[in-house]
């Protein structure tokens, strides 16, 4: 596949852009993925290129938040299980589904993410720093793993909303808390995810490796602005990204 300079302009300021969106409140692929489709990508490389850049902003967003110690690794430790299951599973479907299916997905996501999203009683900041082992989080982690993990393997935009909304709502975090166990989650269905695209020969690495730079900028710069505004900023952000993807659904970019 050629790759041209174009490609690369349009392609790394917005996958910046979805770095530094992703760290703050999760939903960076809503804008990284569009960057790909836009550059003339098909699906299929499009998802596996994305899936390129991804991990790296990912894991410097999730290097921040270890060292802040906002991560419960006993908590962890079975949602990456779940999660390596999950986006597995995800990932070797996506494989054989129609390209032209695949772009389907957008308008069912849309709604979805809007209603779960806007919904303060469901999106707030009002839960607890502190985690609490019981049966429900170890539940909460595990099944929102798992499917959201297949749901990333598959296509992957809005990964970390919706494991933050499930964090908020079920396991009662702060933003702040849940975003830090979303992210070691999304890192690992990423990881996941892009071993199998790369195994199928899908992806292009160069153009991959270049906006992972550009996203790990962004994730950085993220994670540090997400400490300190939370919610103020986490919010605005997911809604911004939002409409992007109505925008790529209506075909207007």
């Amino acid at each position: 596949m050629n790759i041209s300079l174009h490609t690369f302009l349009v392609v790394c300021p917005l996958v910046f852009l979805a770095g530094l969106v992703d760290a703050i409140g999760g939903g960076g692929g809503l804008i990284s993925l569009p960057a790909f489709l836009i550059a003339g990508l098909p699906p299929h490389a499009a998802i596996a290129t994305n899936k390129i850049s991804s991990p790296f902003g990912t894991a410097l967003a999730t290097y921040r938040f270890a060292k802040a110690k906002l991560i419960n690794l006993k908590l962890a430790a079975p949602a990456v299980v779940a999660a390596i299951c999950g986006s597995f599973i995800g990932a070797q479907i996506s494989l054989r589904v129609p390209e032209h299916i695949l772009s389907y997905v957008l308008m069912v996501i849309l709604p979805v993410s809007a209603f779960l999203v806007l919904n303060k009683k469901l999106f707030n900041d009002e839960g607890s720093e502190e985690i609490t082992l019981n049966r429900r989080t170890y539940l909460t982690a595990t099944i929102a793993a798992f499917i959201v993990g297949c749901y990333d393997g598959f296509y992957g935009p809005g990964t970390g909303t919706f494991l933050i909304i499930a964090f908020t709502v079920f396991a009662h975090l702060n933003i702040q808390t849940a975003n830090a166990q979303a992210k070691v989650i999304n890192l690992t269905t990423n990881l996941t995810a892009l071993a199998i695209f790369l195994y199928n020969g899908q992806g292009v690495l160069s153009l991959g490796l270049a906006s992972a730079a550009c996203n790990m900028l962004g994730g950085y710069i993220g994670a540090g602005l997400v400490m300190k505004n939370g919610s103020k900023i986490a919010r605005p952000s997911i809604v911004f990204v939002l409409f992007l993807l109505a925008l790529k659904a209506l075909g207007i970019y």
